[in-house]
């Protein structure tokens, strides 16, 4: 066999771009397709669901995955009264980057008047030496509901891959009728597996995954979000007025679950995203 030439210092590296916009509106009682956009190594998807279900989108990078200097753009709308639920057709992998370029993700999702979004990714796994920096920007109507989940898993223990070193950025703003109702920030590396040891950070567990919910019904699943999350993590809630005329209250359900793996994370996250999105369950994608 002859052997793989390795990156010349300097050389140009061939790099993946990629970017999806839909925009869904609400006709005829029915959740269609309003706008739809896709350019590069992104592609969108929409497998067909049964009447009066959200509509499903099912988002594929065909590169097969991502290295430093890959950039990934996706942008999504759900109009006034329709609902939409987004998920990825397979588990996004993030692979060793050359130098200290990383790769980088966009989401933007914008949710009108009495709509309604899931975002169901499938997990991202990071391979050692990965660098991936992902940004989320949500913007919701007073009386939209949303449903976010963002799996991480850190190499695949089945596969025996140790993640040693690398970098990891996820960032998260949500605004609800103009004010900021979600800030969180998470950077980890370069020392990845000193820091999952720590019991504050993922206490051995390779597998981790932040839910929230902002839906006027939050507080009503938190004892049952408890119950199936158990020892895995924790469940908090807030209650929330929005703005407005009528200012109608909700709530905000934010769970961050720990596990020894993937496999370990999806028996958690499966039923509790069944419990969160009653209206949509769970992607089809999921269980291929």
């Amino acid at each position: 066999m002859f052997p793989l030439p390795t990156p010349q210092e300097g050389a140009a590296m061939q790099r993946t771009r990629g970017g999806g916009r839909l925009s869904v509106k609400l006709s005829a009682g029915e959740s269609r397709i309003d706008r739809l956009f896709q350019e590069g190594s992104a592609r969108i998807r929409i497998p067909r669901v049964p009447s009066g279900l959200p509509l499903e989108a099912v988002l594929i990078n065909t590169a097969g995955g991502l290295t430093g200097g890959d950039r990934m753009d996706w942008r999504f709308e759900a109009g006034a009264g329709a609902s939409m639920t987004l998920a990825t057709q397979a588990c996004e992998k993030t692979y060793k980057a050359h130098g200290n370029s990383e790769a980088r993700v966009t989401v933007q999702l914008k949710l009108n008047a009495e709509s309604s979004l899931a975002w169901l990714p499938q997990e991202t796994i990071l391979f050692d030496r990965a660098r991936l920096a992902r940004s989320i920007e949500v913007e919701m109507a007073a009386d939209s509901r949303l449903l976010m989940i963002e799996p991480v898993v850190f190499g695949r223990l089945a596969m025996d891959e140790a993640v040693i070193e690398g970098h990891f950025r996820d960032r998260w703003r949500v605004r609800q009728a103009d004010r900021l109702i979600h800030a969180e920030e998470m950077r980890l590396g370069p020392d990845v597996a000193d820091a999952l040891k720590q019991k504050a950070v993922a206490d051995g567990g390779l597998a981790m995954a932040t839910v929230l919910l902002i839906a006027p019904e939050a507080e009503a699943r938190l004892a049952a979000a408890r119950e199936l999350i158990g020892d895995s993590g924790g469940v908090s809630h807030v209650r929330m007025r929005a703005r407005g005329a009528d200012r109608a209250e909700t709530g905000k359900l934010l769970a961050r679950i720990v596990a020894r793996d993937s496999y370990e994370l999806r028996k958690v996250l499966v039923p509790l995203i069944r419990l969160l999105n009653p209206l949509g369950g769970m992607p089809k994608v999921w269980s291929i």
